[in-house]
Formats: C-alpha cells, structure tokens, sequence
C-alpha cells in the first residue's frame, strides 16, 4: 500500500505509540520450563496492555519497529492472538516493520496471516511511503532475511515535501558498542543519516536498552527479557508537530518485573545465615529475581546452589535464580608459615606463574580439598 501524501507540510500533529522487540516465543533458555512458560505468557499480557493503551490514548498510528516475535519458534496460536490484537484497534493503523528475528519472507508470520484492514506490513527491503494524515509520510522498510548487512539509508533520499518520518529495526553504529549484550549489527545507519536523507525522525527497534535522541527513538523492549536490564523501558507515546518536533513520552506496560541483585554474604560463618541473608533480600520482590551471592564468608560455611530453593526462600516470587560468587576468608598469609602440607601448598601455589584469578581459585580448591570436603568448585 502506497499513499503520497500532499506537497505541503502537514497541517496538524500526529500522535503515534511505538514499542519495539517484544520476541514473543522466546525460549527463555536461562529458566527453568515452567518459568520460561510463564514469561511466554507474561509477553503476551504486555502486547493486551499496548493494546488497551492504544485505545485508551487514541494514536494516529501504533508502530512496531520489529522483532515482535521469533520467527524460528512462533505457532499458529500466535499468529491468531496477534490478528485478534491488533483488530481490535480498527480502524487505527497497525504499522509493522520486521527485523532480523521476525523478517518477512513466505514461511513468516507476517505472511501467513489474514490481516485486518487497519494492519500494514512493510514487505520491501527499502524504504516505502505511506501517508499517515495530510502532509504527513511514513517511510518504513522490512528485513527479508535473518541478517541485513545493508542499511536502509544508504541512498535514500525523501522525494516529495511535508514531514518524513521512518520505521525500520536497525543498528545506530555510535551505540553499537555501549550496548553490551552481544547484538549483532543488522542494516547499519549513522546518525546523521536520517537528517540527510530528508526524514525528521526515525522510530527504531533492535536495540534492547531505550534511547532518546534528537533525530531517532528506540522505545527498548517492553517486557524484561534477560537479567541486568536497565532503562526506562516500555512503549513511547510520541507527538509530531507540524513542523515535524517530535515530543515524547514513556509508559510502563509491562505486568511483570525481573530484578537483578547482590547479596553480600561477608561475615557469614554457616548456611543458616546465608539463608536468612538471602530471604531478606528478596521477600520484598514480585515477578522473578537473580540472586548473586558475593563477599567473604567463613571459610566453614557450605552453601550450594541446590540450598538456594525458591519454595522455601521466596514463595511470593515467580522465580528465582542464584550464582555463587564468594569467597572463602582463609588467611593465605598465615598458612604459608605452617611446617604442614596445607603450609607447603600454599607456598608452592603463590610461587606458580598462574594468573591471580586461577591462583585463588587453585587455593581455595586445595584447602577445602585437604579439609576432607566434597564442595571443591570455586566460582
């Protein structure tokens, strides 16, 4: 569907709500099965809420930027609870642009489907218009593969007046590498490229981390997919003027949180305070909570992962993950004085060439092996 929008600039303001890299059927590889079930779920709750947000706010246009589900995983059940979503809001416009994980090819979801009228599904890998109001043009292109190495701004120039927006899932070099979660870079673009192409602003997915700029937006992923997330994630309600200033706002729609805390254990010289350390720091929380166990605990306390239940320690939480992080407080100083094996151990492992990292941990190894104790790993 094609639209060219009027030669003139636009006349009144847009409203649009945009949110971006849901994932929907993502395995959830680091939960166990029931839990992975549950946050499989807990996304779909969040695609209800963008819903009833639309039509509470009334937008102009709902935007995806891409990667609404995952195309390797996705079921028929899903593709009939999006249609029955997004029907719900006609006649408001539903404005999809696939990204690497939901690209748009025969076998994908986007095609399989029976749409309802208010539904577009950008299917080139370039950048297409289409008229949002008078003198108002949404340009917005598709991933046709799993990976783009083209962006879809190179030589893309606006050819006709009014205000130019874009959508499309792609990678803003600059942020590549303060990301930190291992993305890939897919249909690469420069900043300064939506300026020069003739767009006023671009609305974006990929990146997962929510970032504000002067000529772009990525809204983040609505609903906590991994540990360590931070960012003021949702959906972004934005305005677009008649000269094309985009205003913008944030809404919380996810149902669930994940958190992601420390708890120092120093001092700690047996299980039962380990424990009670534990349970303080979480039973304050809803949703699902990793716990990692950091300082210096006694070098007697035998603590293990298996230990750290959720039935017993946090009940009022979906789940709860635990990593093990401690260390034990043997004073390495006063042993290597010992006329004993423990002594000469110690010697010989602080004489070794080993790195600092695997120097303790051979340390702590030995000692609890001498100890005549079956908990040897060291984290």
């Amino acid at each position: 569907m094609t639209v060219h929008a009027p030669n003139r600039a636009a006349e009144t303001a847009v409203r649009l709500l945009l949110f971006s890299d849901v994932h929907l059927d993502t395995p959830f590889a680091w939960a166990p099965q029931d839990l992975a079930r549950k946050r499989r779920q807990a996304l779909r709750d969040t695609v209800a809420r963008i819903v009833e947000l639309a039509v509470e706010t009334t937008p102009t246009a709902v935007l995806c930027g891409g990667d609404l589900y995952e195309h390797d995983r996705f079921s028929p059940d899903t593709g009939e609870f999006l249609r029955a979503m997004f029907e719900r809001l006609h006649p408001t416009l539903v404005l999809i642009a696939p990204g690497n994980h939901d690209w748009y090819g025969p076998e994908s979801l986007y095609h399989r489907v029976k749409w309802s009228p208010n539904v577009h599904v950008f299917s080139h890998d370039r950048l297409s218009p289409l008229s949002l109001a008078e003198g108002v043009t949404m340009w917005g292109a598709a991933h046709c593969a799993p990976a783009s190495a083209t962006g879809f701004l190179d030589r893309f120039h606006v050819d006709r007046g009014g205000v130019h927006l874009a959508l499309f899932h792609g990678s803003e070099r600059s942020l590549f590498l303060l990301e930190g979660d291992g993305k890939a870079i897919h249909a690469p673009f420069d900043a300064g490229q939506i300026e020069q192409a003739g767009l006023h602003h671009a609305f974006l997915g990929h990146y997962h981390r929510p970032r504000d700029a002067d000529y772009y937006t990525y809204p983040g992923n609505p609903d906590p997919l991994t540990f360590g997330e931070d960012g003021e994630r949702g959906v972004v309600i934005a305005t677009c003027s008649h000269n094309g200033t985009i205003m913008r706002e944030r809404r919380r729609v996810a149902g669930s949180d994940v958190h992601d805390l420390n708890v120092d254990l120093t001092g700690c010289e047996n299980r039962q305070e380990v424990l009670e350390r534990v349970t303080k720091a979480v039973i304050p929380l809803r949703g699902v909570a990793r716990v990692t166990l950091v300082g210096e605990i006694g070098t007697m306390v035998d603590v293990r992962l298996e230990d750290l239940r959720r039935e017993e320690l946090a009940p009022n939480l979906d789940g709860l993950v635990a990593r093990i992080q401690t260390r034990p407080t043997y004073d390495f100083d006063t042993i290597a004085q010992e006329p004993t094996v423990r002594g000469q151990f110690v010697r010989d492992v602080r004489a070794s060439l080993l790195p600092e990292d695997e120097r303790l941990r051979v340390l702590v190894t030995g000692l609890r092996a001498l100890e005549g104790r079956d908990d040897l790993e060291v984290p």
